[in-house]
Order: structure tokens, then C-alpha cells, then sequence
């Protein structure tokens, strides 16, 4: 992996950095354990990010482990599709790990919690779970069914995992404490009933572990020193190390939690993006406009960008909001170094050089990236005819308006000077072809003469028909107490589609590939893009509204 720029040190590691002086630790093993139920999104990477690189700052090993222990939505799509984006991001795992690996040693480890009396099988539906648990001011009540004994516990246990009972018809939970205050130690389940053939293990199990149980087993088992999660799992840490001390582990992992990312203008619950894909609100997981690391992909983010926004926005261990312009910015800064730049026109305009012979033509020459001599250049020829953007034409212009106007002059990227003689309009009044004549003095690179305006263009016999995909945020921003459906705050404006000219080299682009368009912003080849329809979205604008402290 590419070494990242330098951050400040971050609560975790000093946690991790008062372990190895405490306990004498001689190695540092951390693990990702995303659920295989959807693809990952900008805040999974956060969370892997964490992960790999605490291991690899402390000279230390990270495991992926897919956190597989409920069948019902989970699919080797996602499997795969998670273990591309991990390299994709420039990460690499220790050991390759499924928690139904553990299945056979989770139901021994509950079998033994049954014996020694602090589990036992529950009869209450999840409805009479949830009314006997209690409420955040109010402990929970016992039931009926904790008083069992250990061999009836034994036996019901057996006969669930032998499929005599319904889904739902019974649970096995901790005994612990009713009363708790902490609501997560009120005999939270250890196992469910679901009959659902599981993508690893088959038919073998119609019971699961529930996944504050089955993760700590896990951890322990593969030595992991700081189980690194979301604050939203600081209530169940007492839980966790409940269940690695009843099972006796010897290796006691540390739970640290820390802040999930959480962006304007963005949803990553993935119960509402597998909504917006289901419900044809968006294309697909991969949709430029998602948040998901394949959506971002899409789009142009480089892998490069987003760690560079991982690293600026932190590891903090309070919630809060990111605004999107950071990632952008991001994104812009490492385009600005590495996308060539061509010129395309989105919103077309025909120029006619009235002076210039109707079949000649002269090749000019165009940087590929200004400072970076040797990246080159390409060229392009210059016609009679030509393209330039609708916005760079006015008859009736603003103040201070250095683009083409009546009798007014700009220059064309890399050829020559040309002045506005006439235009010609339609029947709505909407411009459609501008005459000018031009200067064969003021060749780019041997004319001293100055104008403030300068235009790119495309010559119109060798300008390739693309299509252009402009977005904006899915999602507009709302207040806390806004209590819309998220549905009703998409933005209808998400997806602006265009189609214009580019030229010719850039239909020989791949999917994936990225350039600076001159005057317009960067853009991606994107997956449906074909020499014989080129599609490019637009990645990122020119502008930055990101203020670098």
C-alpha cells in the first residue's frame, strides 16, 4: 500500500500504544468483519481504513472476516464484490475468515453456558421478549422460562438444532440480569431458529448465533489484541467481554469503539440503499450517485482520494457530520496531478471562421498535464468550423463578460485569436451559429498579443457525439427534526444527462479512465461507454468550496 500523508495520532492508537506497554503485547491483530448482505459504502471504508491501518502502523496483521451469521439477505455476490474493494482501496488481508467457520465451536461454547446455568431456552415470541425487557427507565422482567433446568435446557437446545421447532418458537439467551441498566445485559439472545439454507455451510444448521454472541467467540479465537467497531456497539462492549469470559477464553480481545462517518447530504444505512436499488430509484449498487464504493468507482474517485479523506476527516469518538466538499476536494486535488486534460464541449454552439478556408485544416498542440513536461502533449486540428459551449457566447453580455461577445476577441485554446462578427438565431431567438473571423498572426506560442478570454473548442468534422452524466447529491440535507420519509428527500435534479461533443481520442477511452475536461471538470469514462458511444460521468467540478485550515 502507498504510504498515506501524516496524521495526527488518534485515541486508538494510544490505546494501542499503552497495551503494548502494559501488557507487554508482541503483535497487533486487528479484523474487518463487514456482513455480507450489500456492498460496501464511504462509511465501511472508514471502518476498514481503521482496521488495516492500525495493523500496519503497529507492524501488526489484519483479518477479513465476513460477519455471515444471518443467511436470510446474505449472497457470494457481496463476498466478492467486498473483497475487490478492499484491494481496490490498496488493502490486503492476513487470514481469510467466515464466522460460519466458528458455527460448530459456537453452538459447543453454548452448550456450555447452558451447563454451567447462565443460558437457557426461552419460549416468549419476540413481541413478549420486547414487553419483557423493559424500557430505558424501567428493568425488565423474568421469564417465565428462565427457571428451567439444565437438562431440559440441554434438551430443548438439541432438539432446535435438530429443526423439531418453527422459526421464531424459540430462543437460547444469557441469563444475566433483568434489571440491568444496561438494556443490552437483559438476557440478550444467543441463538435463533431460522431454517434457511446458509451460503457456506448448506443445510447443516437451521440455528444461527446471534452476532453479540458468535463475535466475541471469534475474536478470541483468532487472537484478535483490539476489536476496533462503531460507537454504536460502545453499550454492548459489557456484553462482549461477558461472553469471553464465560467461555472462558484465556485471549481477552479489547473493544474500542469509535465514530462512524457520517456525510451531508449522504444515507448509509444500507436498509435504505438496498431500498433504493430494490424500488428503481437508482440504477444499482453501482450508481454514481450512491455512496457505495463501487457507486464512487463509477464516478471517478480514485482510491487515493478517498483515503485522503479518511486521514483528513479522522478518528474522533464523537459522532458528527463531514460535509461532502472535504471528499471532494479530496478527489480534485489528486485529479488536478494526474488527469490529462482534453477538451470537450457539453452544450454546443457551431463557430464559423468565415476567413479560414473551407478545406484546410492545421493541427495545434494541446498539454496533456501543464507543469508535467513529460507527460506531452497531443494534437488537434483547427477548422473552418468548430464548437465552442453556449455559456461562452453572449449578443447582450454582462459587465466584465471575458468570453465572446459582439466585436469582442478571445483566444482559442492553443490556436488563434478570433473576434464575434455576427450570429445567427432560430425562431425562439436561441443562438445557433456564431461567425468570426480570426487573426493569423496570433498563433499559440508565437503571438505576444493578449486577450482576456480563452475558450476551448472542438473542430466539428472530427467532434465525437458523448453522452454526459452530470450529478448532484441523491439526497437533500435536512434538519434532525425533519420527519420525512427519505424517499420524499431525493433530489429530483440528482442526474442531469447531456449530449455534446469531445474529441475523437476520447472515444478510444476505457471504462474507468479520468480527464480533466478544460473549463468544465473532471470526468470518468464510465461502464457503458463504447467507442461508438462514448458516455463520461462527471466526477467532480472545477470549483472547490472546501476551505483547507
Amino acid at each position: 500500500m502507498e504510504e498515506l500523508k501524516a496524521a495526527p495520532k488518534n485515541f486508538i492508537e494510544e490505546f494501542i500504544e499503552q497495551d503494548i506497554e502494559q501488557k507487554g503485547l508482541s503483535h497487533i491483530q486487528t479484523r474487518f468483519p463487514p456482513e455480507p448482505n450489500g456492498y460496501l459504502h464511504i462509511g465501511h471504508a472508514k471502518a476498514l481504513f481503521v482496521d488495516f491501518s492500525m495493523a500496519e502502523k503497529f507492524g501488526g496483521k489484519c483479518n477479513l472476516r465476513f460477519d455471515d451469521t444471518n443467511p436470510t439477505k446474505e449472497d457470494v455476490e457481496y463476498v466478492d464484490a467486498i473483497k475487490y474493494d478492499i484491494h481496490w482501496l490498496g488493502f490486503d488481508w492476513d487470514q481469510l475468515r467466515f464466522g460460519s467457520e466458528y458455527f460448530d465451536t459456537c453452538y459447543e461454547l453454548a452448550v456450555k453456558l447452558i451447563k454451567k446455568g447462565v443460558a437457557y431456552v426461552d419460549d416468549l415470541t419476540k413481541d413478549e421478549m420486547r414487553e419483557y425487557r423493559g424500557t430505558l427507565t424501567e428493568p425488565g422482567k423474568n421469564s417465565p422460562w428462565r427457571e428451567r433446568s439444565v437438562e431440559e435446557n440441554l434438551d430443548l437446545f438439541t432438539r432446535m438444532k435438530n429443526g423439531e421447532f418453527p422459526d421464531g418458537s424459540r430462543t437460547l439467551r444469557a441469563r444475566i440480569d433483568m434489571a440491568s441498566p444496561n438494556i443490552n445485559l437483559r438476557d440478550p439472545a444467543l441463538y435463533r431458529i431460522l431454517h434457511i439454507p446458509h451460503h457456506q455451510t448448506g443445510d447443516k444448521w437451521c440455528i444461527y448465533p446471534m452476532y453479540d454472541f458468535a463475535h466475541p467467540i471469534q475474536d478470541a479465537i483468532e487472537g484478535i489484541t483490539h476489536s476496533l467497531c462503531s460507537l454504536e456497539y460502545e453499550a454492548h462492549r459489557p456484553l462482549y467481554d461477558w461472553v469471553v469470559e464465560q467461555c472462558e477464553f484465556e485471549h481477552k480481545p479489547r473493544q474500542i469503539e469509535f465514530a462512524r462517518l457520517n456525510l451531508t447530504n449522504t444515507i448509509m444505512s444500507k436498509r435504505y440503499l438496498r431500498r433504493l436499488v430494490e424500488e428503481g430509484y437508482v440504477s444499482g449498487w453501482d450508481d454514481p450517485r450512491m455512496p457505495t464504493l463501487c457507486g464512487l468507482r463509477r464516478r471517478g474517485y480514485t482510491a487515493e482520494a478517498i483515503k485522503d479523506f479518511l486521514v483528513r476527516a479522522g478518528v474522533a469518538k464523537a459522532d458528527s457530520v463531514v460535509d461532502t466538499a472535504m471528499l471532494e476536494h479530496c478527489l480534485r486535488e489528486d485529479l488536478n496531478a494526474h488527469a490529462y486534460r482534453m477538451m470537450a464541449v457539453l452544450d454546443p454552439i457551431k463557430v464559423v471562421i468565415e476567413n479560414w478556408p473551407e478545406d484546410r485544416f492545421e493541427e495545434v498542440e494541446i498539454e496533456n498535464l501543464p507543469g508535467s513536461p513529460e507527460a506531452g502533449t497531443h494534437t488537434v486540428r483547427f477548422g473552418r468550423e468548430l464548437y465552442i459551449e453556449r455559456e461562452d457566447f453572449s449578443y447582450d453580455p454582462p459587465k466584465k463578460y471575458f468570453r465572446l461577445k459582439p466585436e469582442g476577441e478571445v483566444r482559442l485554446k492553443g490556436a488563434y485569436i478570433v473576434k464575434c462578427e455576427r450570429w445567427e438565431t432560430d425562431e425562439t431567438g436561441r443562438v445557433t451559429t456564431v461567425y468570426c473571423t480570426y487573426d493569423p498572426a496570433t498563433k499559440s506560442g508565437e503571438c505576444e498579443r493578449k486577450v482576456k478570454g480563452t475558450l476551448h473548442w472542438l473542430c466539428a468534422p472530427d467532434a465525437v457525439p458523448a453522452e454526459f452524466r452530470l450529478y448532484e447529491p441523491l439526497m437533500e440535507d435536512a434538519d434532525e427534526d425533519d420527519a420525512r420519509d427519505f424517499i420524499e428527500r431525493l433530489n429530483p435534479a440528482s442526474l442531469c444527462v447531456q449530449r455534446g461533443f469531445v474529441e475523437s481520442a476520447l472515444a478510444e477511452a476505457a471504462p474507468g479512465d479520468r480527464f480533466q475536461f478544460m473549463r468544465v471538470g473532471y470526468f470518468c469514462a464510465d461502464l457503458d461507454h463504447k467507442k461508438e458511444a462514448p458516455v463520461f460521468n462527471r466526477a467532480v467540478g472545477l470549483k472547490d468550496s472546501f476551505k483547507v485550515n
